[in-house]
């Protein structure tokens, strides 16, 4: 790619002023894009940031664009990456009809005031367990948050066995003998066009703050573990975020293959004899094979791109050292029964087994997640066992090295939410985020307009940290910094700050997780009544 050169920004300005006021036309050093005029905000979409590898080309690093001639339509969003359509049961995340699909999907989206002049980037990656979603979908669309002074950037990324599938032969033909992980060299490399084209747009490529939900969320922790993300971004909002075991590349760990043995079982499951059939397979049918096959993707240890575990590279201090937001919602589990283990008959049943299965941990674990409400309790052991532990490990991290870090707890609802059985359900937080409270999937509840000022003062938490590393906004509390008194922003029917977040439950994961990470055990959602037998103290546990 080439470098950025000050004279981009002059015929930015020129072909601007030629441009018909709905539609602004932009000069970047990777070519000039016609965009659309909301309000005023210049949106601009389905820009390509890098070569998609499709086809016989699959399974490959992004290869830079070469900058293109003439002005390109970016009045329209690209498709969504390939993600499995295989019959689901419908779920408040469902859209009202599939997502258009393509492997050329490695675009990107832009929302910029008009007046912007090295305004801070806020760059987006969506969730969807790094198998399904979309920048397309509505509730990311980034024109309120714009309108807050911010250049919004949300992207897609290779998704499910196309983006993060490890196998020998692809690890054999890369130079450096590495596989998997294409879906994260995806937003990398969106990164890099982000800091070589933003100007152009007004955005200050030194003040990026990278963001993301769930899956999302595990992606920024994952760029900030990787050495090569460094320095392309200074701030990270890390929202219902999960430090779980990661597969390794070449070898088996904590009770999983290595994650080329997951790629050789996969070629076999789909009759694909070598690396050239896999190549020549259709796009969907490998992808929907794939997710009945039970493949999972995720980011492979590989000492490259990920040298490590992140546990372990968290607990160095190896992460990138920068200020983050992080939290976590109360209801996380109530849309994702999924992860939930199945309730016993009777509170008793829940007790023996958690007596039997936590050992000496056994009396704090139940003071947590009680017997007497052991439905509850198994919602909220999942829930603290993914993210509300990641939370304040991420935070805890980035304050031992010297960096602020901002926590928050979110326990919103309201009457449709309630009468679905889904306070605080996850992901509940994003139209929030955004400012779009409509329109969302069919079966979100309908929320209420009269949470416009919440969704205000969101919008003026997440907008000024980009801004500036600190959360704050108007006519709403001061959000105090994680510290020694573990403070943190309840957001419920309105925001207060309050400390002591969950007392105990910080103490009680990163105890057995120390204790599995000794003998090899994995930690994920196999919390509870999902847990393994309590492995015996470790040296530096407890």
């Amino acid at each position: 790619m080439k470098p950025f050169r000050p004279a981009a920004i002059a015929a930015a300005l020129l072909l601007a002023g030629t441009a018909s006021a709905q539609e602004p036309v932009v000069a970047a050093p990777s070519g000039s894009v016609r965009g659309t005029r909301e309000g005023d905000i210049r949106a601009f979409k389905g820009i390509p940031y890098a070569v998609p590898p499709v086809g016989g080309m699959r399974w490959r690093p992004p290869a830079p664009m070469q900058p293109w001639q003439g002005v390109r339509d970016a009045r329209d969003f690209g498709p969504a990456c390939v993600q499995s359509q295989s019959k689901t049961p419908v779920s408040v995340y469902s859209p009202a009809a599939p997502l258009p699909v393509s492997e050329d999907c490695l675009t990107l989206n832009i929302w910029a005031p008009a007046d912007a002049k090295k305004a801070p980037v806020f760059f987006w990656i969506h969730g969807g367990a790094l198998s399904g979603g979309s920048s397309r979908e509505p509730m990311y669309d980034g024109r309120k948050m714009a309108e807050q002074g911010v250049i919004v950037v949300s992207i897609n990324y290779r998704l499910g066995v196309l983006g993060w599938l490890a196998h020998p032969a692809l690890s054999a033909e890369s130079p450096q003998k590495v596989s998997g992980n294409y879906g994260l060299l995806d937003q990398m490399a969106a990164l890099a066009w982000v800091k070589h084209n933003i100007a152009a747009f007004g955005g200050d490529p030194a003040r990026v703050t990278i963001a993301g939900e769930s899956a999302g969320g595990l992606s920024v922790m994952f760029l900030m573990e990787s050495p090569l993300a460094r320095g392309t971004f200074g701030k990270a909002i890390a929202q219902s975020a999960y430090m779980v075991a990661m597969p390794e590349l070449k070898k088996q760990a904590y009770g999983a293959p290595s994650a080329e043995a997951v790629g050789t079982m996969l070629a076999a499951g789909v009759q694909a004899p070598d690396l050239a059939a896999l190549r020549g397979m259709d796009a969907q049918t490998l992808t929907d094979s794939a997710a009945k096959l039970g493949f999972f993707p995720f980011g492979v240890v590989d000492g490259l791109v990920l040298p490590t575990q992140m546990v372990d590279a968290f607990d160095q201090g190896r992460q990138a050292p920068v200020p983050i937001l992080t939290g976590f919602n109360q209801g996380e589990i109530r849309s994702l029964m999924v992860l939930a283990p199945k309730a016993p008959a009777t509170a008793e049943d829940y007790e023996k087994s958690i007596r039997e299965k936590y050992g000496e941990f056994a009396d704090g674990f139940l003071k947590l997640y009680p017997a007497a409400d052991y439905k509850e309790s198994i919602l909220a052991t999942s829930r603290d066992a993914l993210y509300g532990w990641t939370t304040e490990r991420l935070a805890r991290k980035q304050a031992a090295i010297g960096q602020p870090a901002y926590v928050y707890l979110w326990d919103h609802g309201y009457p449709a939410m309630a009468a679905a059985g889904l306070h605080a359900f996850h992901a509940s937080e994003l139209p929030y985020v955004f400012g779009n409270l409509a329109p969302l999937p069919p079966k979100w509840p309908v929320m209420p307009e009269s949470d416009r000022p919440l969704s205000d003062a969101m919008l003026g938490y997440w907008t000024s940290f980009a801004k500036t590393g600190t959360p704050a906004a108007k006519d709403a509390p001061a959000w105090p910094a994680f510290g020694k008194d573990r403070d943190y922003l309840h957001i419920a029917d309105a925001p207060r700050a309050e400390r002591g977040l969950m007392p105990g439950m910080y103490d009680q994961y990163e105890a057995v997780v120390c204790r599995r990470r000794a003998v090899g055990v994995a930690w994920n959602w196999n919390a509870g009544l999902a847990a393994p037998k309590l492995p015996p103290k470790a040296p530096g546990c407890d």
